[in-house]
């Protein structure tokens, strides 16, 4: 091997954002994203693309071919994780209002735009990042419409750099069609919105007068619905955020009504009681957090990890994300929450699917990302052991559309730090 391979592997963790322009990786046991494995695998990625996928003990390679070789020695490859739903690079402390950029003012805000609001040099991210997670979906909050989400690498210089489809969809909070109950309240059942009917028809008032804006030749100039237009032609999603029968019921009404191309629902706690419905209607599902408790009293207690699981059976197509209580903090365990996943049903490479290919082919970048296959970005990390099993992920190299980048951050630096200070004075 050559003095530069060498002294690579030693600097691996202490990499800022590199670029190397022909990278081989050697003798790992690769995830593909869809299904597939293959052991013994090498990987090499040029110019940042994939361009080769072969098995490392009946291929010779030629070091003058590349800039980089790394021997794996059996270590896991896994694509890019994809944390759809998420607020990362939308707000970095949440206790701290001034680092909160997600939730705008008004019902309405088709037109406010996470793309220009994400920060590439949040230090969550870098927590994040070194689990795996390589992709999100920051998403805005609040309001009847929150506005529209961009897909993001996260890694990059600034919000340009880093964007990997900008406005990819307008986020819609469905009204709920219940109100009070919970077995975390009092002890009453849960009664019908008495303003649901109203809610839903403002919402489909607003739909209306978009649809309208779309198809006019020149309309006044209006933001909001400027917004909207992609969203029938099919170049923007519509994600729905939903959980109950009765929401879901109407959403996929809806969606029918106004002859939406691509909407998905978000959330989708009752989703496996609609199996034929959404699999009908074509509707994919965000899921919620498989790590939280049931939302029913009568709901087994194991019913959020089994979800996954009773969504494959039924044909419905989902993925996994982890909004909720301390979401930016909590993206690093997407991972785990695949592992619960299989823990509950689906198999390894399901699991890890859930997380990556089938999050890509619901966020409409499928193409080039989210499995390890030629043609595609080199977007990919290697884990010592099961990436989604919190005491074997650890990540020791990082490619982000083919640039090598740091698998430390400044908690593990800390870490050390002190570990090495307390170390000495035990002696």
């Amino acid at each position: 091997m050559k003095l530069t391979h060498i002294l690579f592997l030693i600097a691996i963790p202490f990499l800022g954002n590199s670029q190397y322009n022909r990278i081989l990786l050697t003798n790992g046991f690769l995830h593909v994203g869809n299904g597939e494995t293959k052991e013994s695998a090498a990987v090499g990625c040029v110019n940042g693309k994939i361009t080769l996928i072969k098995h490392s003990l009946t291929t010779t390679f030629k070091k003058e071919d590349w800039d980089t070789i790394i021997d794996l020695n059996g270590k896991h490859i896994y694509p890019g994780f994809v944390a759809p739903n998420s607020t990362l690079g939308l707000t970095e402390i949440d206790a701290v209002r001034a680092t909160r950029d997600y939730d705008d003012v008004g019902e309405y805000n088709s037109h406010v735009r996470t793309q220009i609001a994400f920060n590439a040099e949040s230090k969550v991210i870098e927590t994040v990042r070194t689990n795996g997670v390589l992709l999100a979906q920051p998403t805005p909050r609040g309001g009847t419409i929150s506005g529209t989400s961009s897909v993001m690498f996260l890694s990059g210089w600034n919000w340009e750099d880093a964007t990997v489809l900008k406005d990819d969809g307008i986020h819609l909070n469905w009204p709920s069609s219940t109100e009070g109950g919970g077995w975390w309240a009092e002890p009453a059942p849960k009664k019908r919105n008495e303003n649901y009917e109203v809610q839903k028809r403002e919402i489909s008032e607003f739909f209306k007068l978009a649809l309208a804006y779309s198809e006019a030749k020149r309309p006044k100039e209006d933001l909001r619905l400027e917004a909207m237009k992609e969203c029938f032609n099919g170049k923007k999603r519509v994600f729905f955020h939903a959980d109950d029968m009765q929401q879901l019921l109407d959403i996929i009404d809806f969606s029918k009504e106004f002859d939406l191309k691509f909407p998905v629902i978000v959330g989708g706690y009752d989703a496996h009681l609609l199996g034929r419905r959404l699999k009908d209607a074509g509707i994919p599902v965000m899921l919620t957090r498989t790590h939280s408790l049931p939302e029913y009293e009568e709901d087994a207690i194991d019913l959020p990890y089994k979800l996954p699981y009773l969504l494959k059976e039924q044909g419905i197509k989902f993925c996994l994300q982890n909004a909720g209580d301390m979401e930016t903090m909590n993206a690093r365990n997407l991972p785990f929450l695949a592992g619960t996943a299989k823990a509950y049903g689906l198999t390894e490479e399901e699991a890890i699917r859930s997380i990556s290919l089938s999050t890509c082919e619901i966020l409409g970048i499928d193409k080039n990302f989210g499995s390890i296959e030629i043609g595609k970005s080199a977007t990919l990390f290697v884990s010592d052991g099961s990436a989604l099993d919190m005491r074997t992920n650890q990540v020791s190299v990082i490619l982000v559309d083919g640039k090598l980048v740091s698998s430390s951050n400044f908690q593990t630096e800390l870490y050390r730090k002190y570990k090495n200070k307390y170390a000495k004075k035990s002696k």
